[in-house]
């Protein structure tokens, strides 16, 4: 009987455990999916940042998005969450093929990779137009 009591009171413990995670979106798989939800991150980044021009890494995990001032947010995935910076200098990027690999001056932002495809020439060329 004792073991009884203890698996399901070990059951309902993980059950809790398991739903407290999803009441503070721990875990899953936070990708951007659609432009849509591009403009919404970058959105809650800096309120009022408009894109008129989005960029999504085709896995997903990060997004450039250039708003009507030349601005240019980049946003990456940060566990389940997301982080963002603009993007002040052109200084750290480098175009390979289809990857376009940028940095920004927080050296703890890290460097962040994206798989743009055909984009990638374009979104390279275009940030030489921020000021080193």
């Amino acid at each position: 009987m004792a073991l009884v009591i203890q698996l399901g009171g070990s059951l309902v413990a993980i059950l809790v455990l398991a739903w407290i995670a999803h009441r503070l979106r721990l875990g899953g798989d936070a990708r951007i999916r659609s432009e849509e939800e591009a403009r919404a991150l970058a959105d809650e980044a800096i309120q009022g940042f408009a894109p008129v021009e989005i960029a999504i890494d085709r896995a997903g995990m990060g997004a450039l998005c250039r708003d009507g001032a030349g601005r240019v947010l980049l946003l990456r995935r940060h566990g389940s969450h997301w982080a963002s910076r603009l993007l002040d200098s052109h200084a750290h990027a480098r175009l390979d093929r289809s990857l376009l690999t940028l940095a920004t001056a927080d050296r703890l932002f890290g460097s962040v990779t994206f798989d743009l495809g055909d984009e990638a020439p374009a979104w390279a060329a275009s940030l030489r137009r921020i000021p080193s």
